[in-house]
């Protein structure tokens, strides 16, 4: 089967939702995507594409796993309905080098704030979610059928925000006190968009480039 054939199935087959399929297009945007986390270029993907559930989301890995388009290290954790596919090893590494220095810069723009300021990210109450996040990945382990890892009740009270900006590896997240309020103070903020590219090569991204020719082709 032609790696574009492999792609456009698993999407179809496993992603649709409320009986709308995906482009061919979204599809090979979304598994650059997936390969993007599987290279190791980012340590987390926030699954937006459509309404899928994390289950559905799961299958598709498995399905792109087991035709040997992405490693094994991939899986989905589901965090209060939001889903995440996630490199473990190197999402593990990414969140213990958050807990041990000061890699990840934190804003707090509670609503009560005139501006955004810098929040000091070694205050316990966040290093005790990243360090629970922590212990749930790696006690995460594959299974002939994975499932999705779902955290539950635990994350409720967590700040999904700040949590969705440390596990994507963002070198700056958003924290707010959402016991008093989930609005913020970035209202008519201007903001500014800075773009990097980067380029990287090793035998495993020369293979996935490969892949890539082929789908571009």
């Amino acid at each position: 089967m032609a790696t574009q054939d492999i792609i456009a199935t698993a999407t179809q087959n496993y992603l649709s939702a409320r009986r709308k399929s995906i482009s061919l297009s979204r599809s090979l945007d979304l598994f650059t995507q997936v390969l993007a986390v599987d290279l190791g270029l980012k340590p987390a993907l926030l699954y937006d594409t459509n309404c899928a559930s994390s289950e559905q989301v799961q299958q598709y890995l498995n399905f792109l796993q087991s035709s040997q388009m992405v490693s094994k290290s991939l899986f989905t954790l589901d965090l209060n309905g939001n889903t995440l596919i996630v490199n473990q090893e190197l999402c593990l590494l990414h969140l213990n080098e958050i807990l041990t220095s000061d890699i990840m810069v934190v804003v707090d723009v509670s609503h009560l704030l005139k501006a955004p300021v810098l929040f000091d990210p070694s205050r316990g109450e966040l290093m005790n979610v990243l360090q629970k996040l922590h212990l749930l990945i790696q006690g995460y382990k594959q299974h002939d059928a994975p499932k999705p890892l779902y955290v539950g009740d635990l994350c409720e009270d967590w700040n999904l925000c700040t949590v969705f900006g440390a596990l994507l590896g963002y070198p700056v997240t958003y924290w707010f006190d959402q016991n008093k309020s989930f609005e913020n103070c970035l209202s008519m903020t201007p903001l500014m968009v800075t773009t990097a590219s980067a380029t990287w090569q090793t035998d495993a991204a020369r293979r996935h480039s490969e892949i890539l020719n082929l789908i571009l082709l």
